[in-house]
């Protein structure tokens, strides 16, 4: 199927309530919308979230997908202009798996007037990690998705783990300001040697390709861990052990809690973000696994269930 391609949120709003999708604008209908939000460049890590989406949803439903670069969530010195622009390529992967309607605004169609005096704040969780080595990054990413999501209208919002979090981030921004959607994370598509799918991985040369590997192998070596038994000191030199020597600039290898993302210590019992971040030659990567920590036979940890 073709999708319907829009630039504006009037023009979304008219297709929409053609649709008879429910959203949350209150229509009649029980049949919901979903929307996929992306930055464009699709790939297969887009297109299962948009399976995910329009299975959900069902063939009464309506799925969107949201195609725009984000100024607000690239610092100084960032790809930002060679971030890759491709929508008629988009087009085509988002219409294969099932989408209804492409949402594809310019910058002044999502910020009126420039960039926006009144912004989303992160807040402590944004600081950390991600927000640690990119200043401002989660603001701008929240402040999209609360604008997107008013656009959109949706019933259900679907973002892949592999932005662990960016996941966690927007599920909070959703709980603490009472946005009347569900979000649902979709897990982590990978290639067959287990590098995870990005965008930016065109932008590796072979070489770095192959070194960029040591970013899954470092997450499964931890997962391998966990699954033993081992403590989260245990996990971490696991992963650290694989990516010593490794010709990349770490930027962190960390485990933490994903409520908070805060670093988990030596008593923490259940589900935790193993989360790795590193530039490989010119490009920036992140990838995170989600081990599960038990207390080893006849360890004391606290019976702290996540």
């Amino acid at each position: 199927m073709t999708p319907a391609v829009v630039r504006t949120g009037a023009e979304l709003r008219a297709l929409s309530r053609a649709s008879g999708a429910s959203g949350t604008s209150g229509a009649s209908s029980t049949s919901e919308r979903a929307v996929v939000m992306t930055m464009g460049a699709l790939h297969e890590g887009h297109a299962a979230l948009v399976r995910a989406a329009r299975e959900r949803v069902g063939p009464q439903g309506q799925v969107v997908v949201t195609v725009f670069v984000n100024p607000l969530q690239f610092g100084e010195g960032e790809d930002l202009d060679r971030y890759p622009r491709t929508l008629d390529a988009d087009l085509a992967v988002a219409g294969k798996e099932g989408a209804d309607v492409v949402f594809a605004p310019s910058a002044d169609e999502v910020y009126p007037g420039g960039e926006p005096q009144v912004r989303v704040w992160a807040g402590p969780m944004g600081e950390r990690l991600e927000g640690a080595h990119r200043p401002g990054h989660f603001d701008g990413v929240l402040t999209v998705v609360a604008k997107l999501l008013h656009l959109t209208a949706p019933d259900v919002a679907f973002f892949g783990r592999k932005d662990a979090q960016q996941l966690a981030m927007v599920r909070r921004m959703v709980r603490d300001l009472n946005f009347p959607v569900e979000v649902v994370g979709v897990p982590t598509v990978r290639e067959s040697d287990g590098l995870a799918l990005s965008s930016r991985n065109r932008y590796l040369s072979r070489t770095d390709r192959v070194t960029a590997l040591a970013l899954s192998r470092a997450l499964t070596a931890g997962e391998a861990a966990a699954a033993r038994g081992g403590s989260p000191s245990a996990v971490l030199r696991a992963a650290g052990d694989v990516l010593e020597g490794a010709p990349l600039e770490l930027d962190y290898v960390a485990l933490v809690d994903p409520e908070d993302f805060t670093a988990v210590d030596e008593r923490f019992v259940g589900e935790a973000v193993l989360a790795v971040a590193a530039r490989v030659g010119t490009t920036r990567l992140i990838d995170n696994v989600r081990p599960h920590l038990a207390p080893a036979p006849g360890a004391d940890r606290a019976d702290r269930a996540h």
